[in-house]
C-alpha cells in the first residue's frame, strides 16, 4: 500500500522536524521544504497528496502561495492545512477564503495537527468505490465522485478537496441538517470555535462558485446546514 505523501513548507527547523517525526511514526512520507517558491517547485517533483504550509516564509509567504497552488488548475485539487502563528480569526478566515481546507494556530499539539490531517484525507477518500456512472446530478451541476470534478454543464468548477467533500455529504443527505461537526467529521479537540468558523467559511466559498443564481444550501440557524430537495 502507498504511502500518503506529505509537502511540508516551513521554515522553523525545530517544529518541521517534530512534524516529520511524528508524522513517519504514523506511517506517512514526508518532504521538507523552507521557502515558499522552492515548496511551489517541489509540488511538481514530489506529487504531494497533502501540503503543510506555514504562512510567514521567506521568498513567498505562505499566504501568497496558497492562492497559486489554487490558481493552477493541476494543483488546485490538493488539499492545504496552514499552519501559523497568526491567530487572529481574520487570519483564519484569509487563509480559508484563498484555499486552505483548514487551518491550525500555532502552538499545536502534534495530535490535533493529525486529527486534521486525517480529516482532510477522510472527506476526499469518501467517495471513493463509486463509478462514475453514478454521478450526482442536481441543477446544472453534475459531480463526479471518483474523479472530484464539479461540472457546471462543460465548465469544471475548481473545488479544495473539504469543499468537494462538504458538497458531496450534503448532498448525499438530500433534506436532513448536517451540524457543522458532522460536516467536518466529528473532528473533536480544542480549537472548536474556529473549527465551526471553517465550515461557515467553506460553505460562503461553495456558494460564491456555485453562484449567485443557486440556493440549494440553506443554513438552519444555530444549528447547520442542508441541502434543500427541491433543487
Amino acid at each position: 500500500m502507498q504511502k500518503t505523501k506529505i509537502l511540508l513548507i516551513e521554515d522553523e527547523e525545530d517544529i518541521a522536524l517534530l512534524i516529520k517525526i511524528q508524522a513517519e511514526l504514523a506511517g506517512y512520507k514526508v518532504h521538507t521544504e523552507v521557502d515558499g517558491l522552492n515548496g511551489y517547485l517541489a509540488i511538481e517533483r514530489e506529487k504531494p497528496d497533502l501540503i503543510l504550509l506555514d504562512v510567514m516564509l521567506p521568498g513567498l509567504n505562505g499566504l501568497d502561495l496558497c492562492r497559486k497552488i489554487r490558481n493552477n488548475g493541476a494543483y488546485a485539487h490538493i488539499p492545504i492545512i496552514i499552519i501559523s502563528a497568526k491567530t487572529e480569526e481574520l487570519d483564519v478566515v484569509l487563509g480559508l477564503e484563498l484555499g486552505a481546507d483548514d487551518y491550525v494556530a500555532k502552538p499545536f499539539s502534534l495530535k490535533v495537527l493529525f486529527s486534521r490531517v486525517k480529516a482532510v484525507m477522510r472527506r476526499g477518500k469518501e467517495g471513493e468505490g463509486e463509478s462514475e456512472s453514478k454521478a450526482i446530478v442536481f441543477g446544472d451541476f453534475t459531480m463526479e465522485v471518483d474523479r472530484y470534478l464539479l461540472r457546471k454543464k462543460d465548465k469544471t468548477i475548481y473545488l479544495t478537496l473539504s469543499e468537494f467533500g462538504i458538497l458531496r455529504r450534503l448532498l448525499t443527505n438530500r433534506g436532513k441538517v448536517l451540524t457543522r461537526n458532522q460536516l467536518l467529521d466529528d473532528v473533536q479537540n480544542d480549537d472548536a470555535f474556529i473549527i465551526d468558523r471553517n465550515i461557515d467559511v467553506h460553505i460562503a466559498s461553495l456558494r460564491k462558485k456555485l453562484g449567485p443564481n443557486f440556493h440549494g444550501i440553506e443554513t438552519v440557524r444555530g444549528v447547520g446546514y442542508r441541502f434543500k430537495d427541491d433543487e
